[in-house]
């Protein structure tokens, strides 16, 4: 800069600060006071000074806002994927806590449902049972659940319920299908046989079709086992009860009384020892006879010391016979149902009187007719006496 030029500023800035003088009066005196123009050059650079870093001071931070906003949007983004991944962790595991409500509800109104028709399911068990029995475990893994997950511990309860509740409903087919074969016990039937012949039959005599439908009870698609035995103690429960609906279930005849039973008695005849492989019902000629179980008529006609005979295949090796007709109401092939009229009371063949004769045959062999109609229509025992008809 030109030596004219400063000395032209300086001569500028003498001008605009030059030596000031300044009276007050106070108390009835006059004081002067003298600023000179060094004193007010320095606090009017001092005042620019503290101006200049203020505008600094504003402008550097500024500077720093606009170099740090990035970051900041970042940090903002960040904690805000933060914040929203808790609050759908929590209310995912609110949903949890809801779905497991939902499946204890549904499995209240199962259980309420089975008891309602079935009766209450068998929780206790017994010697001899081979149902497995869960609770000891299923309390350990609902206890390990509860601690690792908590939020997981209603639906490890209601695992734990479940399979509780399968292992009953197990027992109770089990024992369902025990006393069902004791029954057929009773009456002279195997029930290992009575269940082959079931199978046979449904397999021989049944249209059977439709698409694969695998049951499983995993993603992987396995079947756990305590579900696995539960299908196949229905399932034999179920053929046990189709073998018992085979077997005579209605009494042949609207009869007041039995007038010769099954086995030994003395020959009506001869008058000697001899064996009768069936029951005598007495009635009048014409009293309609009743086919005692669902089948097919496999014989309708006269038989040596039957007369007017009727058959009825039921099962495999099962049939009963109606003898000493006197009409026939059902022809041969014909399918009848429990309880459908297939003839007349007479007095045909080897007879002393109007009766029915009825036998239940096994293979071609003999057996009480006696235990089936108790099973089922409680004959009584008083209505053996008096034979006066006999074959």
């Amino acid at each position: 800069m030109p030596i004219q030029s400063i000395r032209a500023m300086r001569e500028k800035l003498a001008n605009w600060f030059p030596d000031r003088e300044f009276f007050m009066r106070s108390q009835g005196q006059v004081r002067f006071i003298r600023v000179s123009s060094r004193l007010q050059k320095r606090v009017a650079a001092g005042v620019v000074g503290v101006a200049l870093a203020w505008v600094l001071s504003i402008a550097g931070m500024a500077f720093w806002q606009w170099h740090q906003a990035p970051d900041n949007a970042a940090l903002l983004k960040r904690q805000a994927k933060v914040e929203t991944a808790e609050n759908r962790v929590a209310a995912y595991r609110k949903g949890v806590g809801d779905v497991a409500q939902d499946l204890a509800r549904r499995q209240d109104f199962i259980e309420k449902m089975v008891q309602a028709h079935l009766g209450e399911l068998p929780k206790d068990q017994r010697a001899g049972e081979t149902v497995s029995n869960s609770q000891s475990e299923a309390a350990q893994t609902v206890h390990k659940i509860s601690a690792a997950i908590p939020e997981a511990a209603g639906l490890a309860q209601m695992e734990a319920r479940q399979l509780a509740f399968v292992e009953s409903l197990t027992r109770y087919a089990d024992r369902k299908a025990n006393e069902d074969a004791g029954r057929m016990r009773r009456m002279g039937i195997n029930p290992d046989v009575m269940l082959a012949a079931v199978g046979r039959s449904e397999i021989r005599g049944e249209a059977m079709g439709g698409p694969l439908l695998p049951l499983f009870t995993g993603r992987d698609g396995g079947l756990d086992p305590r579900f696995a035995r539960l299908g196949a103690s229905l399932a034999r429960m179920s053929a046990l009860q189709l073998g018992l609906s085979r077997l005579p279930q209605v009494l042949p005849a609207n009869l007041s009384f039995l007038s010769s039973g099954f086995g030994y008695r003395l020959d009506p005849f001869t008058r000697s020892g001899s064996f009768h492989p069936g029951l005598d019902f007495r009635g009048p000629i014409g009293a309609p006879i009743f086919a005692a179980a669902p089948g097919r008529i496999t014989f309708a006609a006269r038989k040596a010391g039957y007369g007017n005979c009727v058959e009825i295949t039921h099962a495999d090796g099962l049939i009963t016979r109606y003898a000493h007709m006197s009409a026939f109401r059902a022809r041969l092939g014909q399918s009848v149902g429990a309880g459908q009229m297939i003839g007349a009371i007479g007095s045909t063949g080897r007879s002393t009187g109007p009766h029915l004769h009825f036998e239940v045959r096994v293979h071609d062999r003999a057996i009480n007719p006696r235990p089936f109609l108790e099973a089922i229509a409680h004959v009584s025992e008083e209505n053996r006496a008096n034979p006066t008809a006999n074959d």
